[in-house]
């Protein structure tokens, strides 16, 4: 499951940089936020599949997008972003909607995907949101 969501972040962020590449050719000013919502009403209709992920996943793909462009455009030597491959560097962001997550040992739970274990005991503390990285399998 935490695959899906890792390929489901990757693919709506190169949609999303797919996007902004071609409306910026066409002499357009694109925005990660109307990237989103003309995404939400067009584009995600068409694909099933993506009902069946958490919501937050494809949120916070176009949150990273947009902090992607801010570093191209605010910080000298930041090169354009470039298209997620996978199996490198997979990673997705969820949150719980507002709520805390709890932490405290090696098994956490995860909004929409369920329990998760961990290599190491977390701290016990609480966050509001996580991105897990790559070392499911």
């Amino acid at each position: 499951m935490m695959a899906k969501h890792a390929g489901y972040s990757r693919w709506v962020f190169n949609w999303g940089l797919k996007a902004w590449s071609v409306t910026y050719k066409e002499g357009l000013k694109p925005t990660a936020n109307k990237l989103k919502k003309f995404y939400t009403n067009y584009v995600k209709p068409h694909y099933i599949w993506q009902s069946q992920l958490s919501s937050r996943v494809y949120q916070y793909a176009f949150v990273d997008l947009d902090n992607a462009f801010k570093r191209f455009f605010n910080i000298k030597g930041t090169g354009y972003p470039k298209f997620k491959k996978k199996g490198i560097h997979d990673s997705f962001s969820l949150d719980n909607c507002g709520k805390w997550i709890p932490l405290g040992s090696t098994r956490i739970k995860l909004p929409f995907i369920g329990f998760v274990s961990t290599y190491e005991a977390l701290p016990n503390c609480q966050v509001k949101k996580v991105t897990p990285i790559k070392s499911w399998r």
